[in-house]
């Protein structure tokens, strides 16, 4: 049965990002002619459609509300496949790269495998996004079924704060166009079972470990530290994408809210040493590991913190490697940037 949802879940989120009337926007990648790429946005109506049904199912009783926490195992296993046969099937057909074929079929072949309205990059994240949602409110469920919304107050922050990112990540889908995603990542392992099996997965571990615990710690002070580290990262990690969206998008900006859009090079080639990217050269990661340790905080289970450690595994090396590409795109430049903003990721430390 778990099988047969979560192919359920994938096929309708398939169809519906297919189908349903969204924008076309450009992004910031370019395609061989130079022309930027256009993509077809329409992922916060899909996530509701789908979200809306699991919801309007469990509340006239034709699903049990905790039907993805039953089948979680049988679910997984089969996010797991899933993920591999998406490997394969899109890395094997592509040109190669010159790179050995594990490093191919790990990193990617294709760059931005387009087909009408469907973007492969765009639908993952999505049906990552959709799936994720539907383990939390279904565990959240299952906690609740168990031990009363009194005793539940841990999970139930953890599941909205979740939520709220999931919902917001999706009403800024543009703004993710000029992310290190979107214009550094392939689609291969890495990021087709990424989305398939490990961003739904993985991402709500705390919720594995808890959603069968009683609460030991139901502390209004902790649930409150919870929510304002999570914001505090929230706003470092939104405002920093979007100023870095309207210093790619309105380059005759002098201003992002509060923050002077200052910035080193010429018409052709600037970096942004204002504002938020003032603090520190990703800031944006600093805010994302922010964002995942106030989830853990909500839930007073050591096995949550594995998300926050996560980031930091994914986002230490991502500035590296973002660091090399930044160097060779801009040369001096970059070099001027780093003696300005010494720090990579935490301000004033590292």
């Amino acid at each position: 049965m778990g099988v047969l949802w979560l192919l359920a879940i994938y096929g309708a989120t398939f169809v519906l990002y297919a189908v349903l009337p969204g924008r076309w926007v450009e992004g910031y990648v370019c395609d061989a002619q130079g022309r930027p790429l256009r993509y077809h946005l329409n992922g916060l109506p899909v996530f509701a459609v789908v979200v809306g049904g699991y919801v309007a199912l469990a509340a006239t009783g034709m699903v049990a509300w905790d039907v993805f926490y039953v089948f979680r195992f049988e679910m997984l296993a089969t996010a797991i496949g899933v993920g591999l046969v998406f490997t394969f099937a899109i890395v094997l057909p592509a040109p190669p790269t010159g790179k050995s074929l594990a490093a191919e079929l790990f990193l990617g072949r294709y760059e931005n495998p387009q087909r009408g309205r469907v973007d492969a990059k765009m639908f993952l994240y999505l049906v990552g996004a959709v799936t994720l949602e539907l383990l939390l409110l279904s565990f959240a469920a299952h906690h609740v079924l168990l031990f009363t919304w009194a005793g539940s107050q841990g999970i139930v922050v953890y599941t909205g704060l979740f939520s709220f990112f999931l919902v917001e990540y999706l009403w800024f889908e543009r703004v993710h166009l000029y992310t290190y995603d979107f214009v550094a990542e392939r689609v291969g392992f890495k990021l087709g079972w990424g989305c398939l099996a490990f961003y739904p997965f993985f991402y709500c571990v705390g919720a594995w470990f808890t959603a069968g615990v009683a609460d030991p710690d139901p502390s209004m002070l902790r649930l409150v530290a919870a929510v304002v580290v999570f914001f505090a990262g929230w706003s470092l990690a939104r405002g920093a994408n979007l100023q870095k969206f309207r210093f790619k998008t309105r380059p005759e900006a002098t201003h992002f809210g509060p923050f002077a859009q200052t910035a080193i090079g010429d018409g052709t080639r600037r970096v942004l040493v204002g504002g938020l990217w003032g603090l520190s050269r990703h800031i944006n990661y600093f805010g994302e590991i922010l964002m995942a340790s106030g989830l853990a905080i909500a839930l007073a289970h050591l096995g949550a913190w594995l998300y926050p450690l996560y980031y930091v595994g994914l986002l230490v090396p991502r500035q590296l490697d973002d660091d090399r590409r930044c160097a060779t795109k801009y040369g001096a430049l970059w070099a001027e940037y780093q003696a300005r903003v010494p720090a990579r990721i935490i301000p004033k430390i590292w």
